[in-house]
């Protein structure tokens, strides 16, 4: 057996909301580390959303979050893995109780903006058959040797993450460190198994040599360079605690199912957010268009706040 992990982000571009990287972590018969997992699973979960007949959409973010669906996709897909997980045992109550069970690091630090304060109060809203998806999900993995082991995020807010910025000057490195974070964490529980780890990640921007980005994130580990191809750079890293290989590929949110539900996860995450952020000014401005948070809309959104508030109401949100 192995552990298979997918990393992906949401919201290193848009010029408001938090930066959110997720992990999705399977439990994997080695046999079938290179399949394809939409074939295995094909009886829970399918990419398409045409053909799913009451699976669950596994796909990159981009595709199952659209304004027709809003973030139904993205819940049912997220709460029926997280319900499935062995770890899960009850759906989250709230967004508050979501966060806390993905990223309890982030939920803290929540307090200091207002649009936050109402978080145990906002419901998920999920739909009456996720128990029945969940259940078929976590009885396909088990035919296949398989389970759902570890769902978890690192969700950086605006504030914390621009100090993150500013303390080193440099966007890609804050995201990176944090990724580096998460495989960490991962790394440390697959080595508490004696179980070997896999990470498929997808590619950061245009970057294809990660080595000395690894050598100073794990510096007591062995590195040795497996694969540097235009679209796929692999690594083995080994220590006395176990072995890992990382494989960034351009695309991995669409080529691989784990990577694709950690794509669902980080964008869920910044949603639920930016949706607080939204209702918050939509009540102090009535008519306010709300916002998604990317860099053009994002300037119509704060501009729009400059015209209906004082200077002293306008925190910084970005």
């Amino acid at each position: 057996m192995a552990y298979l992990a997918g990393i992906d982000e949401a919201g290193y571009g848009p010029l408001l909301g938090p930066l959110v990287v997720s992990t999705a972590v399977f439990e994997v018969p080695e046999a079938l580390l290179p399949s394809n997992l939409w074939t295995v699973l094909s009886r829970s979960v399918s990419p398409l959303k045409k053909t799913l007949h009451g699976r669950l959409l596994i796909n990159d973010s981009k595709k199952a979050y659209t304004g027709k669906n809003g973030l139904a996709h993205l819940k049912r897909t997220v709460l029926a893995s997280l319900l499935a997980a062995h770890s899960q045992e009850e759906l989250p109550r709230n967004v508050h109780h979501f966060l806390r069970t993905l990223c309890p690091r982030c939920v803290l630090r929540l307090d200091d903006y207002p649009w936050y304060a109402d978080l145990e109060r906002m419901p998920l809203d999920s739909q009456q058959d996720l128990p029945i998806a969940a259940g078929l999900l976590k009885r396909n993995l088990e035919e296949n040797g398989m389970a759902i082991r570890l769902l978890q995020a690192r969700c950086l807010d605006v504030q914390y993450y621009n100090q993150r910025v500013e303390s080193v000057k440099n966007k890609s490195r804050v995201l990176f460190t944090e990724l580096c974070s998460l495989i960490d964490s991962v790394f440390q529980f697959a080595s508490s198994k004696n179980q070997p780890v896999h990470f498929l990640i997808d590619r950061q921007g245009g970057r294809l040599n990660y080595r000395p980005e690894l050598q100073r994130m794990f510096p007591e580990m062995d590195l040795t360079v497996l694969k540097a191809e235009k679209n796929l750079s692999s690594y083995e890293l080994k220590s006395r605690k176990g072995t890992m290989r990382l494989h960034f590929a351009a695309g991995a949110d669409e080529k691989f199912l784990p990577v694709a539900m950690a794509s669902m996860t980080s964008k869920l995450i910044r949603e639920l957010l930016i949706e607080c952020l939204n209702v918050y000014y939509s009540a102090l401005c009535g008519g306010l268009k709300p916002t998604a948070g990317y860099w053009q809309d994002g300037q119509r959104f704060i501009n729009d706040l400059s015209c209906r508030l004082p200077a002293s109401a306008l925190p910084k949100i970005f």
